[in-house]
């Protein structure tokens, strides 16, 4: 669906908290959903993420906690209508704490996800298709390739050291007292079939830790046959005296290597190899001297190998002349003396020959390499440039760096007052600092992997405004390519405030790809209504619109009383509302002094007539004492909300009762919904989009329903 430009219908069936929810995606846009928590935001995006990912455990670990004990339908958490999505990346908590900030690097593979560009690809292909047949050599190749195994190990044996070869190479330690595998001591000639067998390393520490262990339980007793072992015993353990299991190992381990090796050594280079580890007694001074030139010719052809075996572009810094290098890697034998031999002689040219093919597209590899690391300059002062001005918009005191030669390019951290870079990151960030790296690196990683569906689930909800909006602007606002501009995105969000940005504050910068709808949440089930700019509107307008409307007049005068509120307005009309919603038959002026022992005084009756004439000029046929019946009959009232229309008026309504809320919780929700410290310049049309939580409203239904003996009369009159 995403590749032909389609809409997605998805719906969620029986998913934790979710019976059944619809949700529709534009493809190639800006998705935002906005609903309150405990709607189910992460149990959509869960749900979605597991079935494109393939995780039937991670889909079936949403089963609704009423199914886990009887499931006689056998019920299962089931998405539909995302066949089209091959893959999803999300976006949340797990996300952030699975984050890890590298001691070398901010963030783990930061060549492939800042790099690694579609541009950066295709020249990488035109390179790999010139260096292909010089590393087609190793790869058809087993013999070559045991030749530089064997190598390894050869070069791997001995470490050279400021006075020639170290004494604690492995090499060293099985030569130091000489080849006692074909040199048996006098006295242990009995033992040549052992030693000498293939399996004696297993022999001598069998032998020498059995006798050590157990010989002094029986005195003359032989562990082994039981016989009288005391004419041997000295033999016996001589066997232990002069042969260590770990000398004999490295020993045989050298052996063989250089067996292995054989064909590829000069006729002299065996002949000495030969005597060496065949001395009687340890290395002369001679012999070290000959094993330190075996080990630097050794070690300076495995290095011109492995460069031929891995040939690529980074194989040449950017200031490298090509065809220089290219000559440079040419190998000749007279170079090697000690490997001087026709085998070897014929795996080198069989090598030069492809190498020799290389070299005359010298210019063209030049050309490419040249172009492949022009564009990764140009891609990592943008990034750095991009990240850098987020950082600084968004009030941190960060920077990054991008450094390092070719592949080893690394993303650093460093801290505007020091001049160094930041060893790792988790120790000095702060959560939100860390939050606000992890949403700006997953983006990066979103566009070098491409998935087809991209879920942000409440991003951005604890940053203050200024970072919210620099973070927005760094995901959506830059060229397609660059950022989530164009992707199919789902941010699903408790924040308002993205809406109003993206849709009404700032919508031109959007350039109109962004849609948004509000999930409301109803006994199980999800309905999605969109939302428009149009949606968006001042309380003023909300207020004008409903007192212009067929509300009742109750709920009328409550929008206007929050008009006036809003609008700091306490003057007549307001104090006679204010007086009506707080019961008082008798009109009391609280912009008067309070008087000793009463309180505030009375408002006049010119006021009052003002204010009211005021207020029946939006709501004609005010008339404050018949008001004030209505609003102090408790029927009338519980009447009023069984016929509300929406939460929010409920919650107004119920709110006119003056009932006694126990829960702190409730109470302090309605009364913040009551009045306007708490809302927003713009906000949705709560008339429109129901807002209120449906535990908050199933709150109130309790303490309200069921009601009193319907008063017939008072239904009809306010119907």
């Amino acid at each position: 669906l995403c590749r032909k430009g389609l809409g997605m219908e998805i719906e969620i069936n029986c998913c934790n908290n979710i019976d059944k929810a619809n949700i529709t995606l534009a493809v190639k846009k800006l998705n935002i959903k906005f609903a309150p928590n405990g709607t189910g935001k992460s149990t959509i995006s869960r749900a979605i993420q597991c079935t494109v990912n393939g995780d039937e455990q991670g889909l079936s670990d949403l089963l609704p906690f009423r199914y886990r004990g009887s499931n006689p339908d056998a019920v299962q958490p089931r998405v539909t209508g995302v066949d089209g999505l091959q893959n999803v990346m999300c976006f949340n908590e797990k996300y952030v704490d699975q984050f890890t900030f590298q001691p070398d690097e901010l963030v783990s593979n930061s060549f492939d996800i800042f790099i690694k560009s579609e541009a950066y690809h295709e020249t990488e292909r035109e390179i790999e298709a010139m260096v292909v047949a010089i590393r087609q050599q190793f790869a058809d190749n087993v013999g070559l390739e045991e030749f530089i195994t064997h190598l390894g190990e050869l070069s791997a044996a001995f470490k050279l050291s400021s006075t020639g070869i170290a004494k604690t190479s492995t090499g060293m330690k099985g030569l130091s007292a000489g080849n006692k595998l074909q040199h048996i001591p006098d006295g242990l000639e009995s033992y040549k079939p052992y030693i000498q067998s293939k399996s004696s390393v297993e022999w001598i520490e069998w032998q020498t830790r059995g006798y050590e262990k157990f010989s002094a339980l029986s005195d003359g007793c032989c562990p082994f046959c039981t016989g009288d072992s005391r004419e041997k015993a000295e033999q016996i353990s001589r066997v232990s005296a002069e042969y260590d299991k770990a000398v004999i190992k490295n020993l045989i381990g050298l052996i063989g290597v250089l067996d292995k090796l054989g064909e590829y050594f000069s006729e002299s280079a065996r002949a000495r190899l030969t005597d060496i580890t065949t001395l009687k007694s340890g290395l002369e001074k001679q012999h070290e001297e000959y094993l330190v030139t075996v080990k630097k010719q050794t070690d300076s052809l495995i290095n011109m190998l492995n460069t031929l075996k891995t040939l690529n572009g980074f194989t040449f810094s950017a200031s490298t002349n090509v065809k220089a290098a290219l000559e440079a890697c040419r190998l000749d034998v007279k170079f090697f003396p000690e490997l001087q031999s026709d085998k070897t002689a014929r795996t080198v040219a069989s090598l030069n020959t492809s190498l020799d093919d290389l070299t005359t597209q010298a210019g063209r590899l030049q050309g490419q390499i040249n172009k492949q690391r022009q564009g990764m300059q140009k891609l990592i002062l943008k990034h750095k440039t991009d990240i850098n001005t987020f950082l600084a918009y968004a009030g941190y005191r960060y920077q990054v760096d991008i450094t390092g030669e070719g592949d080893k390019c690394r993303l650093k951290l460093r801290h505007e007052d020091f001049e160094g870079y930041v060893s790792g990151g988790s120790q000095h960030l702060s959560y939100g600092e860390r939050n606000a790296f992890a949403i700006v690196l997953f983006m990066y990683e979103c566009l070098a992997k491409k998935p087809g569906l991209i879920i942000l689930d409440d991003p951005i909800s604890s940053f203050d405004k200024n970072k919210k909006f620099a973070i927005l602007e760094m995901l959506f606002r830059r060229n397609t390519g660059e950022c989530l501009k164009n992707e199919t995105v789902l941010m699903l969000t408790h924040d308002v405030e993205p809406i109003i940005d993206t849709l009404k504050s700032v919508r031109k910068l959007f350039s109109n790809l962004v849609t948004a709808s509000h999930l409301r949440y109803c006994a199980g089930c999800i309905t999605e209504q969109l939302i428009g700019e149009s949606d968006i509107r001042t309380f003023a307008q909300i207020c004008q619109s409903v007192t212009d409307s067929d509300s009742e007049d109750i709920i009328k005068l409550i929008y206007l009383r929050r008009h006036y509120e809003i609008m700091d307005d306490l003057g007549d009309a307001y104090q006679v509302l204010s007086n009506l919603f707080h019961h008082r038959e008798t009109p009391i002026d609280t912009r008067e002094p309070v008087v000793q022992g009463v309180g505030h005084p009375e408002m006049s009756a010119e006021k009052v007539a003002s204010g009211c004439q005021a207020i029946a000029d939006r709501i004609p046929g005010f008339d404050y004492q018949a008001t004030f019946v209505q609003l102090t009959d408790p029927d009338r009232i519980r009447a009023l909300y069984l016929l509300c229309r929406n939460g929010y008026e409920k919650l107004q309504v119920f709110r006119l009762l003056q009932t006694g809320v126990e829960n702190a919780v409730i109470r302090k929700f309605m009364n913040e919904t009551y009045h306007i410290e708490n809302e927003f310049i713009c906000q949705l049309d709560p008339a429109r989009f129901d807002l209120i939580p449906e535990y908050v409203i199933r709150e109130c239904d309790a303490l309200i329903l069921p009601p009193p003996p319907a008063n017939d009369d008072a239904l009809e009159e306010i119907a």
